[in-house]
């Protein structure tokens, strides 16, 4: 059984677990950001948990299609108070930024879990986070977010994001990251066409039996969104599906919205398993 190192938590990885998405943005694809409405972003992060979720993953920056990046500050604004209040929640904090500054205040701040679609490529990022106990996940992103899906193009995209996963792993192991701090994230649309996301969950096995657990994130994607020709706030169905067919392909975290629709369906799959709760 796999077990992940997050801070002064370690997360037992024998059945699916789900992290809760919660958005302080003004502008999450989704509508659902409650940039500097503290109180919100409490009751959102309560009601994630009485809905059954392991994690809480705090975002501060938009990283839909399209959107342009925030300022160090306005993204420490955002982020550091409400992990301030959280710290102390018998649940792991993970903070999901690509910037170094961030990452070390979140930190200090009680993070547990940075959560980087920058696969810590920034300057200084694998030095903020390298000590400690904190768990951090690797996500593959073709471009950035403001370009990334204007013309994502790959050769052997499941060979292309294991090579760089295995690539940036390697940089953190080196740098004297535990490998049982480390999580890996094929990057569900984040520059890749609707043809090359399903290409990847068709290969998640492959992913999955790899040395790091496996976090993906379909949640009210717009791959969903083209597969069913529903809008984003009327993707419930097909992101539970989303989420469900990932665990069984050996996924181990799912990163959702609709916390409490993905665990009922979690628990039909554990029981029919035989996995008890």
């Amino acid at each position: 059984m796999q077990v992940l190192k997050c801070g002064r938590f370690r997360i037992e990885l024998d059945r699916p677990r789900i992290m809760a998405i919660i958005n302080v943005t003004p502008d999450s694809f989704t509508g659902d950001g409650v940039a500097y409405d503290l109180d919100a972003a409490m009751r959102r992060a309560q009601a994630a948990v009485d809905a059954g979720a392991d994690l809480l993953d705090v975002g501060g920056e938009s990283t839909r299609p399209g959107s342009d990046p925030v300022s160090e500050q306005e993204e420490l604004d955002r982020v550091i108070p409400l992990v301030e209040r959280l710290a102390g929640w018998p649940v792991p904090l993970s903070v999901d930024t690509v910037k170094p500054v961030v990452m070390r205040a979140a930190l200090a701040a009680g993070a547990s879990l940075i959560n980087d679609i920058n696969a810590f490529r920034a300057p200084g990022a694998v030095d903020v986070v390298k000590d400690g106990d904190a768990a951090l996940c690797v996500m593959h992103m073709q471009g950035e977010p403001r370009e990334m899906q204007r013309d994502p193009r790959y050769g052997d995209v499941v060979g292309e994001v294991e090579r760089f996963l295995d690539e940036r792993v390697r940089k953190l192991e080196l740098a004297g990251v535990a490998a049982d701090r480390i999580l890996v994230d094929p990057g569900f649309g984040f520059g890749k066409t609707v043809a090359h996301n399903l290409d990847l969950f068709r290969a998640l096995e492959r992913f999955a039996a790899g040395r790091y657990p496996v976090l993906v994130g379909f949640s009210r994607k717009s791959m969903l969104g083209s597969i069913t020709g529903r809008p984003v706030d009327e993707r419930l169905s097909a992101s539970v599906a989303a989420a469900l067919l990932a665990v069984e392909r050996g996924a181990r975290i799912v990163r959702v919205h609709d916390v409490a629709a993905t665990r009922d369906a979690l628990k039909v799959w554990e029981a029919v398993a035989g996995i008890e709760a």
